[in-house]
This record gives structure tokens, sequence and C-alpha cells, in this order.
């Protein structure tokens, strides 16, 4: 059995791919999100009227906008992390065994976050030696 001493450390850490996406690509993304929702509670349009009467009304107003573009956020960054996907699915997290591989299967579960449902990329694999499954990037 291998030393579980090593297994949350970076020395079995899966040799990984680029982020998934890049930083321009996420900031579009986020701003885009975050200016649909600023358009609907300040329009451009000076001849639009604003919504909304009382301070309760813009708390709402914002907590729209944030609901929006922080889940948003979330997902993109998430994306960004180096280990968002990998090649390899390195050492198993059950019982240290090298004999793993990557399932083709990938999914995007959705999970829920203070800000909001979030949508998360994951891989699987599985080990060979004590047929255990695990999300290599640790996701």
């Amino acid at each position: 059995m291998a030393d579980p001493s090593v297994w949350g450390s970076a020395s079995w850490r899966n040799p990984v791919m680029s982020a998934r996406s890049t930083r321009q690509e996420a900031r579009a993304r986020i701003l885009g999100a975050f200016t649909a929702q600023l358009d609907r509670i300040i329009p451009k349009d000076e001849g639009v009227p604003l919504k909304g009467a009382t301070f309760a009304d813009f708390e709402d107003q914002v907590e729209t906008l944030a609901q929006a573009a922080l889940p948003v956020a979330l997902e993109e960054r998430a994306a960004l992390e180096s280990n968002a996907e990998v090649e390899t699915a390195g050492r198993c997290p059950h019982c240290g065994s090298q004999g793993v591989y990557l399932e083709k299967e990938v999914t995007q579960p959705e999970v829920r976050s203070r800000y909001g449902p979030v949508v998360l990329y994951k891989q699987h694999a599985r080990c060979r030696s004590c047929g255990g499954s695990f999300s290599p990037s640790g996701s």
C-alpha cells in the first residue's frame, strides 16, 4: 500500500494541461454577465426610466445582478485553475496505486455556492487495483 502521507501532496499530482479558458475569455464572459444585468438596472439610454422607487427596490435589483454575475465569475475562476483539466489521472487517492486511467466521461455537475448554482467541469478516473473512482482534478 502506498504511503497515505503523500496522497494529498503535489508529489503525486497529475501532469496538468493548461487552464480550460484564457484570462481574457474569462474576463469577457464575466463582464458580459455583469453588463447585461447592469443594463437592466441602469440603462445606457437616458430616455429609459429607471425602475424602482425605494431603497428595497434598488437592493433587489443589485441582488439580481449578483445572482447572475457571481456564479459566472466562480465558474470562470474554476476553469482558470491549472488542474481544471488533467492529462493523466495520477495516483488513486483510495489505495495509492498508479494503475489508474481517465474515463472518457466528463460531467458538468451543478453545485450550489453561496452565490447560487455553479456549473463545474469534472473529469472522472478509475483505479484498476481497487476499483475506486475519483475526480483527478479534485473537483
